[in-house]
């Protein structure tokens, strides 16, 4: 064991319980520093109990269990980091903590059951867990909350069993058990009562599939308060579909001047936006850094993240910016010293397709294993658009785009050129030799795709190695599953052998 990469057998750690059997030496100085991070998050935690709502809130909601696993998370997704990438992986995560946190503090502070806070509850505005904030950058006075993420969403990030009783709860009222779990286990959450019921009024998206967009409409039904539905343009890279889409979030603006009784601010939408553009300047940095030999922020680094700022963050909260600052500064400095995520680099990869909500922790393990680099995956390779801050009719059209390239759509929708076309484009750009294809077998929206990726795959000598699994049901294809797909092809096709042994198979069945 020792500070360099690859230097002990990470997959001993494991003993087949919920927790490791040790923590991870990495050396005096990370190891004091991945400790000091640990013992952060549960103080933010903590910190979190210690107000009367929220701790009511844990005893009333079965989900809030799942949060006990945080620290897990959090290690699972900077195992085996040294130096700058494991401060990046640190900041980010952290974050991300802290902002759950805070967002369901939120939610318990409106909610009857808890907080009952009226006065604040009338200033909620609830989205659905696939919409983009950047609407609210115009109502400063009002507090957007995204209800599925800390209820179904993070539970099954951070447990992979942490939404199996409520789709097995909407298997009992009489949905069938191959559909895909997200909407099954909205509905689960709805049957048992377990959403705080809070918000003045609440918008909804026309989303990836048809399973979510009923389940939005049962929703909507048991919240019981005025719901829009934003219906963007599926057919997003069409030229005659943006003023169609513009015209929509101009309804939605007005919708929710009229349920709340604001004004929709433009000077706070457009300071809002220039933070948000801020941000992606230094995405592009990240993504300069990735075509190069010493990429910085890839994989488990960008994945997650990308998805808080860009979806959720949309320029209102300026800390993501500083945080963004921060990570860019490291990234800068361990680029410029050349520095390797992994102690072998043996292929680069674009991972592509919804990735599963169970093991989001799938790329640290794909480069420990085997050093396959996940250079970038298909749901950050969002908008990177700069949008306008002084022009609001171009402004519209900027929300517009973005609301039509939200995380979960701008691939699975939009048609045969961004859903199978981009994916040659990058791998050409980022200089890809295998791609990591993430099927979720519950999902019918880009499986006819798969043959198709097979030969053209072929056709340009890249690797296709697929990644089956069930979003948040590991039930059908486990963590392990997944692992073992990838280690017959490295071993039967490529006929390589691991960079860390001890990894290829090992029990972590009951991992959280």
């Amino acid at each position: 064991m020792g500070k360099a990469i690859n230097s002990e057998p990470l997959g001993t750690l494991y003993h087949g319980g919920k927790t490791k059997t040790r923590r991870e030496w990495r050396g005096w100085k990370d190891t004091w520093y991945d400790y000091t991070r640990w013992l952060k998050n549960w103080g933010v935690m903590i910190a979190f109990m210690a107000k009367p709502a929220n701790l009511k809130g844990f005893f009333r909601y079965r989900w809030m269990m799942n949060y006990l696993s945080v620290p897990d998370f959090v290690d699972r997704h900077t195992e085996g980091l040294r130096g700058a990438q494991l401060r990046i992986a640190h900041l980010e995560f952290d974050f991300i903590v802290e902002h759950v946190c805070e967002t369901i503090g939120n939610l318990f502070r409106a909610d009857p059951l808890c907080g009952n806070d009226k006065e604040f509850n009338k200033t909620v505005v609830v989205f659905d867990e696939n919409m983009m904030s950047q609407i609210m950058n115009g109502f400063p006075n009002l507090h957007m909350v995204c209800r599925e993420i800390p209820i179904i969403y993070t539970p099954s990030t951070v447990t992979q069993e942490g939404v199996i009783h409520y789709i097995d709860r909407a298997q009992q009222y009489g949905i069938p058990g191959d559909v895909c779990p997200m909407p099954a286990a909205e509905l689960g959450v709805a049957l048992d009562d377990d959403y705080p019921i809070v918000g003045v009024c609440a918008v909804q998206c026309n989303t990836t599939c048809d399973g979510s967009l009923m389940g939005n409409g049962i929703e909507a039904r048991a919240f019981g308060i005025p719901t829009f539905q934003l219906a963007v343009p599926i057919r997003h890279t069409q030229e005659s579909v943006q003023e169609y889409g513009a015209e929509e979030i101009a309804n939605c603006i007005r919708f929710i001047e009229e349920q709340t009784g604001e004004t929709f601010d433009w000077d706070n939408y457009f300071k809002c936006i220039g933070t948000f553009n801020e941000q992606t300047k230094l995405f592009l940095e990240w993504l300069d850094m990735s075509r190069t030999e010493y990429p910085q922020v890839i994989g488990n680094n960008v994945a997650l993240y990308r998805d808080a700022y860009y979806q959720v963050g949309g320029g209102r909260d300026p800390r993501f910016l500083a945080n963004d600052r921060k990570i860019t500064e490291l990234a800068w400095k361990a680029y410029e010293n050349k520095v390797s995520c992994v102690s072998e680099v043996r292929h680069r990869a674009i991972l592509w397709g919804v990735q599963a909500q169970y093991y989001t922790a799938f790329p640290i393990w794909l480069q420990n294993c085997w050093g396959i680099l996940p250079i970038i995956d298909m749901l950050s390779l969002t908008s990177t658009k700069i949008c306008s801050t002084t022009d609001r009719d171009q402004a519209m059209l900027d929300m517009a785009h973005l609301y039509m390239n939200m995380n979960m759509r701008n691939r699975s929708n939009g048609g045969y050129q961004v859903g199978v076309e981009d994916l040659w484009r990058f791998c050409e750009e980022y200089d890809a030799d295998m791609v990591i294809l993430y099927e979720h077998i519950g999902c019918k929206s880009m499986s006819g795709y798969h043959g198709i990726f097979e030969e053209e795959g072929r056709k340009r000598g890249i690797h296709i190695v697929w990644a089956t699994h069930g979003l948040m049901d590991p039930r059908a294809a486990s963590r392990a599953d997944m692992r073992n797909e990838v280690n017959l092809y490295m071993r039967s096709v490529l006929k390589e052998e691991p960079l860390d042994a001890s990894l290829e198979n090992f029990d972590d069945a009951n991992a959280w």
